[in-house]
């Protein structure tokens, strides 16, 4: 499809009240590359850069132009954008019916490291400047009052060919110079959303940005909860999905690496069992630990073992009531009810016994009170090259792979230095975004020779000097489950 172009843009200017620190050449070890920005034609990048502390710069990065418009989108028989060859021919002959114009586009979404290339097809018609939105809404108006399904789509959104532009945050944290540690917090319970702003306050952080994914899927009251891996203070919160990119933060070290988690409940009877989750809602038959941070009811409906600190039972309760302080609770219902209702007597000892285990040494880590980690989306970047685990990770879709969204990015370099970095998108004729590639792509520029992908879209968000530096694309900042947090200390 060809692309009309267009003139103009608009600047995003940050305002940031930090204070100033010198920094010489020598002390350096992580720099802001001097190479041409890697995305679209390599335009070069204007910059912008504050100490937030010692060891921290913030670079406001822009580049790029804005050359692409709106087109119409008709969608398949399930909804979605794309779909078969035969499936794109059939729409394409209503839209046509209908009096409009259409052409079937094929769209490669891009191999990577464990999911193979795809090749599917859209219909689409129209193309109108960025200025005429509105021509484009009316005539999608029209269509859909004729019977078809049918959306306005900004261009720069595919992740295909664009000349951006590109609005972007980056913080560099020297390990040389750096004198704070980093830090994970899932606000003031784990059931709850909290914005970034809020938990980089409590905490006194100098700089947080967005953890994980967090479960938009489950009860109102519950959404907070992340979709992975949480370890906070040497506790574990959240159970990982085995095989997740994560970041294992311990002072002011970060590794990116691949977690499983086990946690075992074994009665003074010597019976064991297999406890299938940390603070979240739970499923028939399972058996659910709930910690003192959960910040919710158990469920109703089941049994729950209140255990204390000396790993004695104090209570077999019927479930649906709080998890006090000092304690914890093992939840059942169905067989797991069972089990506790056998082998979790009042005034027994049950010990949980928790392991965090990194798949790539396969040791288990040390549940200090200084180790924190942070579930990623999707692995981008590993020993300085491309590789993209999209699939492992649960995001192999078109929209995730290809598409463009604002993205919350993590790396290390090969010294150990700190990279973070937010790209605000899903702002026409302002910033783009990025795709998995150009992600991965973006990370390398920066020097990561290890990097991940953390919860992006709506909830990418970066917190300096107790300030929102980018530009969320909601408009304002999205409260969210969990922050990567730098504390002074």
């Amino acid at each position: 499809m060809s692309r009309r172009t267009l003139a103009g843009g608009l600047a995003i200017a940050a305002a940031l009240t930090l204070t100033a620190l010198p920094a010489t050449a020598e002390q350096q070890s992580v720099r802001f590359p001097s190479a041409k920005f890697p995305l679209g034609a390599r335009p070069v990048p204007t910059k912008t850069m504050t100490s937030v502390a010692q060891g921290i710069d913030l670079y406001d990065v822009k580049a790029g132009t804005s050359t692409d418009g709106y087109t119409l989108t008709f969608l398949m028989p399930n909804g979605k954008d794309a779909g078969s060859s035969a499936s794109a021919e059939a729409v394409a002959a209503e839209v046509e019916a209908a009096g409009e114009t259409p052409s079937v586009q094929e769209v490669v979404r891009p191999a990577v490291a464990d999911a193979a290339a795809q090749t599917v097809y859209m219909v689409r018609a129209g193309l109108w400047p960025l200025k005429d939105k509105k021509k484009a809404d009316d005539r999608a108006k029209e269509l859909k009052d004729a019977g078809l399904k049918v959306k306005v789509d900004y261009l720069g959104d595919d992740g295909l060919k664009t000349t951006g532009p590109w609005s972007a945050k980056v913080a560099l944290i020297d390990v040389r110079t750096f004198r704070g540690s980093y830090a994970a917090s899932l606000g003031t319970s784990v059931a709850k959303k909290e914005t970034v702003s809020s938990m980089v306050k409590a905490s006194k952080a100098l700089l947080g940005v967005n953890g994980g994914f967090f479960n938009i899927h489950t009860s109102p009251a519950l959404r907070g909860e992340p979709v992975g891996v949480s370890v906070v203070g040497g506790k574990l919160l959240s159970e990982a999905v085995p095989g997740r990119s994560a970041v294992v933060l311990k002072g002011r070290t970060a590794k990116i690496t691949e977690l499983k988690t086990t946690v075992t409940a074994i009665s003074q009877d010597g019976e064991k069992v297999e406890v299938n989750g940390v603070n979240r809602a739970v499923t028939t038959d399972e058996l659910l630990l709930y910690t003192e941070e959960f910040g919710a009811k158990t469920p109703a409906g089941g049994v729950d073992a209140v255990i204390d600190a000396s790993n004695k039972v104090v209570a077999l309760r019927a479930s649906g009531a709080a998890v006090a302080a000092g304690t914890r609770v093992l939840h059942g219902n169905g067989v797991a009810a069972d089990w506790l209702n056998e082998h979790a007597w009042q005034g027994w000892k049950v010990e949980i016994d928790t392991k965090v285990v990194d798949l790539r040494t396969k040791r288990a880590l040390q549940l200090t009170p200084e180790l924190n980690v942070i579930g990623g989306s999707v692995g981008l970047v590993r020993n300085g090259k491309v590789k993209i685990t999209a699939k492992q990770d649960g995001h192999d879709s078109l929209n995730m792979i290809l598409r463009r969204h604002p993205r919350t990015l993590l790396g290390t370099t090969k010294n150990g230095s700190l990279v973070l970095a937010t790209i605000d998108g899903r702002q026409p004729g302002v910033t783009v975004g990025a795709n998995f590639v150009e992600a991965a792509q973006f990370m390398r520029w920066l020097g990561a020779t290890q990097a991940i992908n953390l919860d992006g879209g709506g909830s990418t968000a970066m917190v300096a000097g107790n300030k929102v530096v980018n530009h969320p694309s909601d408009g304002s900042e999205r409260a969210v489950g969990d922050a990567l947090l730098v504390l002074p200390q």
